[in-house]
């Protein structure tokens, strides 16, 4: 990069810092006016107001922020969040990883308005950021459907369950009536790819006349693929670009509402949820004419498999809520949710159908050249009745929540087309079948190796809950509350967690807020279900490759033992300053201990000359092994500073906002129940680099938003902290980076605007991958495990949003 750019874009970031110094951050301006439900069951109370840190993303953030995906919107605005980009992943090419603090995509707990979502499918095994763990697919909610965003920063499990530890996001919909609105999109990239169109309708409708409203969303989106690998040198001659590394061609569609009916003036019945759908294309390795896994009669210059997937999500939710008499409240509700995804094969082939040998000499010489190689599928049942309300205990009011939850959690694994996984097409591994260089074919079709009938499964396990919440003002300055939660799971036994929390204001200017807690986090269905298994070589041999699910034959010849939950320790501590009516101020450190993470582990190879692990892998005819483990105890302490000043002049506003995110997880200890393993064998180096410096440990969020008539300029700056992996070559540090956004709005009345935006306005990019061994040489120029901020550089967009 010229200095020159390095040097404007330094400039700006500093001048925007310089403005944001009086308030290093900003919740939306509307936190002192909007009421946020997450923390406490008690009396709503603004974004200020809790004892615990709670951001706001407000529906003028939503619209002007850029970013049309919710996983890439919330990452541009609140720094604790982090939504990785990824590729040659398979299926987390689709459902990319979204985190809260740096921890697991599955250690942050989603809500839509207030109720459990379920979760993704999709496990993400590959090396990227949230490896082993199955998270929310957060981009299955439509923006167009969402009214404002609550973030809890603290742990919550006592209060909302399993997957708690990192904190809660709770997705509030639209509920607004006699509305239509409008939005559509178009955009490209600076260099003329990643094409994007999208169109949103929203429209409410009344329904009787004492306040029933039903509001639907459809929203249409698509985006064109990107591409920034380098050429290759080492496979082809002349050098030329034989892989894909960037964004996937994606198209969505969302069908949504939201809907209540009032039954009388105490009572009603409400409902709300979606259908998604989305449906993308990303690849696999290439493979080239010389490699052994090609036919060169059928691609004589080499192929890149394309892996399709095609991701369904649905969810209902239907509920009753009740007044009852001294301004108790009761609410019953069931929520269903299901997450589907769909492999399919294309560009691709089976090299041991092709040359296997044909009855009565000769080879078959024939392979489909595409599969549906299996599809994963996950949904989950909860069943809620809740009450809470007022009691005088001794001359104070304290308000008390108190309910029982019914879960139900289930996985399937359909097997693929045979031609996916099959050696030959009897599968049988007696059979010799050799390709021309003498080499044993591969089995399967070539990218991802379908599922077989030997790792399908159709299983689950159920839970119910039991809590108390109570939180009362002894004073009119000091708020306590309390929580306790006692759970009991099907498959691994019952656990207990609690919480505690204070908020004391001397006076209105300053408060002070803290809480304890201790967490936990059940182990996923589909950590304790998931298993795959492909034919690959060792040493000229076929043999299986296995992830393994617990309690299967190599889990259990390891030693390792079946799963059970992560338990954690919470606390954080902070200040909440108004030094005056158009400024506030916020600052709150923490810290999160958890016990027996559940990981991923290494890939599990035998010794070259033989030893323990080549005695347990030989008998059972496999190759290498991988499987889910409690492994590795970690700890993550952050400091998170949040502010915003407001200044009003005759006729305009300025907004001056930064949020400063400091955060650093460590691994304190890895063990292992295995008397063959260790715990730096099943959880090596590389990957404690990946849980320690994959995610940036610095996020920043600087921003300025000035409205004047009918025109409103907005300007963010987002710093990522620098990242490191070294699983696929020596210790790697992608450098840290500023990216600068701005949007210029136009409002033709005060419903209808016309917006032009620029993201990543210095065309910011990792930097170049420097020991990456051979694999710059291939085209993987710049960061492959890791890569918080992409590869695709500059967009630009053009946004009409409209409401009548």
């Amino acid at each position: 990069m010229s200095k020159a750019p390095q040097f404007k874009q330094t400039m700006l970031a500093g001048a925007i810092m310089a403005l944001a110094a009086q308030a290093a951050y900003a919740q939306s301006s509307a936190d002192e006016q909007t009421v946020v439900v997450l923390g406490s069951r008690s009396v709503a109370k603004t974004a200020l107001d809790t004892s615990a840190p709670v951001g706001l993303i407000g529906l003028k953030d939503l619209q002007t922020a850029g970013p049309l995906e919710l996983g890439k919107l919330l990452q541009t605005l609140d720094p604790s969040f982090n939504f990785s980009t990824t590729f040659i992943s398979d299926g987390t090419d689709s459902i990319r990883p979204a985190t809260l603090r740096s921890l697991g995509p599955d250690q942050v707990l989603v809500l839509v308005n207030g109720k459990r979502r379920h979760q993704q499918a999709l496990v993400n095994v590959q090396q990227t950021i949230g490896r082993g763990s199955a998270g929310t697919d957060i981009n299955a909610i439509p923006l167009g459907a969402i009214h404002h965003i609550e973030v809890l920063r603290d742990g919550a499990a006592a209060q909302y369950g399993s997957d708690a530890i990192a904190g809660v996001i709770n997705i509030v919909l639209k509920s607004n009536v006699d509305e239509t609105a409008l939005s559509g999109q178009i955009g490209t990239t600076s260099e003329g790819d990643g094409d994007l169109y999208s169109l949103s309708a929203n429209r409410g409708f009344a329904l009787g006349e004492n306040g029933g409203y039903i509001n639907l969303t459809a929203e249409g989106r698509k985006r064109g693929e990107t591409n920034r690998a380098g050429p290759d040198s080492l496979r082809v001659n002349p050098p030329r670009v034989t892989q894909h590394i960037g964004d996937s061609n994606t198209k969505d569609g969302y069908l949504w509402w939201n809907g209540a009916l009032p039954i009388d003036k105490a009572s009603e019945f409400y409902a709300f949820g979606g259908v998604s759908k989305r449906k993308s294309d990303s690849y696999g390795f290439f493979r080239s004419a010389g490699d052994d896994r090609t036919v060169p009669a059928v691609y004589p210059n080499g192929f890149l498999p394309a892996i399709d997937t095609d991701i369904k999500d649905a969810s209902f939710a239907f509920g009753y809520r009740r007044d009852l008499p001294r301004d108790w409240k009761a609410d019953v509700s069931i929520n269903y949710g299901r997450s589907e995804l769909a492999f399919h094969e294309s560009n691709s082939l089976n090299v041991s159908y092709w040359y296997e040998p044909k009855p009565g000499g000769g080879i078959y010489a024939e392979s489909p050249r595409e599969a549906d190689t299996g599809t994963l599928k996950f949904s989950q049942l909860t069943f809620n009745a809740d009450v809470k309300g007022p009691v005088q205990i001794g001359g104070s009011t304290v308000s008390l929540a108190t309910g029982f939850e019914y879960r139900q959690d289930n996985y399937q694994i359909v097997a693929g087309d045979p031609v996916s996984y099959q050696y030959g097409r009897t599968n049988n591994p007696a059979l010799i079948i050799k390709t021309p260089s003498g080499a044993t074919a591969a089995s399967g079709i070539q990218g991802f190796p379908g599922y077989t009938p030997a790792t399908a499964v159709d299983s689950g396990r159920h839970n119910f809950a039991l809590f108390l919440d109570a939180e009362t003002k002894p004073v009119d300055t000091l708020t306590l509350g309390g929580a306790i939660r006692y759970e009991d799971y099907s498959d691994f036994g019952s656990t207990v967690t609690g919480k505690i929390s204070a908020r004391f204001d001397p006076t209105k200017e300053i408060g002070f807020r803290a809480s304890v807690s201790t967490g936990f986090r059940a182990p996923s269905v589909q950590q304790e279900f998931y298993s795959s298994v492909s034919t690959n070589l060792n040493n000229g041999v076929l043999t299986e490759t296995l992830t393994a699910r617990q309690g299967s034959s190599v889990t259990q010849a390891f030693g390792i033992k079946p799963l059970k939950e992560e338990t954690s320790d919470n606390a954080s501590m902070g200040v909440v300053l108004r030094p005056a009516k158009n400024m506030s101020l916020t600052a709150d450190i923490y810290q999160i201990k958890i016990k027996d993470r559940i990981v991923f582990s290494s890939e599990i190879a035998p010794e070259a000359g033989g030893g323990p692990i080549a005695n347990i892998l030989k008998p059972l005819g496999v190759g290498q092994a991988q499987f889910f483990t409690n492994a590795v105890d970690t700890r993550t302490r952050g400091l998170d500073i949040v502010g915003e000043h407001t200044t009003k002049f005759d006729a305009s506003t300025l907004v001056l906002s930064g949020q400063l995110g400091f955060n650093k997880t460590e691994v304190t200890k890895r063990h292992s129940t295995s008397s063959v393993l260790t715990g730096e064998q099943l959880f090596d180096k590389s990957q404690v680099t990946l849980l320690e410096h994959g995610q940036p440990r610095k996020h920043h969020v600087v921003a300025g938003d000035y409205t004047t008539g009918p025109w409103n300029l907005n300007v963010r700056a987002n710093y990522y902290g620098e990242v490191e992996a070294e699983n696929f070559s020596p210790l790697q540090k992608w450098d840290a980076r500023w990216l600068v956004d701005s949007s210029l709005r136009y409002g033709f009345s005060k419903r209808t605007f016309l917006s032009v935006g620029v993201n990543n306005m210095f065309n910011q990019l990792p930097n170049l991958w420097t020991n990456g061994g051979d694999f710059p040489k291939l085209g993987f120029t710049r960061c492959w495990e890791t890569c918080p901020i992409g590869v695709n550089g500059r967009s630009f967009y053009v946004r009409a949003d409209t409401a009548f």
